[in-house]
């Protein structure tokens, strides 16, 4: 994964961190637009998501934080 879309990620968990406390959860769709604006980027998420770490529908933000600052 690019190091912006990484940073990208972080952020937006950050965000959903400091507004919805530590037990927020978020989907990888929460890393989008609500239009589909860039097709390939939002398949590398959720191949990320969904085949490499196969995560549920809905993950804790901080676990997802976790993930992308330890590069797994």
């Amino acid at each position: 994964m690019e190091i912006e879309l990484r940073q990208k990620i972080i952020d937006v968990c950050d965000k959903k961190i400091a507004s919805k406390g530590n037990n927020v959860g978020l989907s990888f769709y929460a890393f989008f637009a609500n239009k589909n604006d860039n097709p390939a980027l939002l398949m590398e998420v959720a191949t990320w998501w969904i085949q490499t770490h196969q995560l549920d529908h809905f993950e804790k933000a901080d676990k997802i934080k976790t993930m992308v600052e330890n590069n797994v």
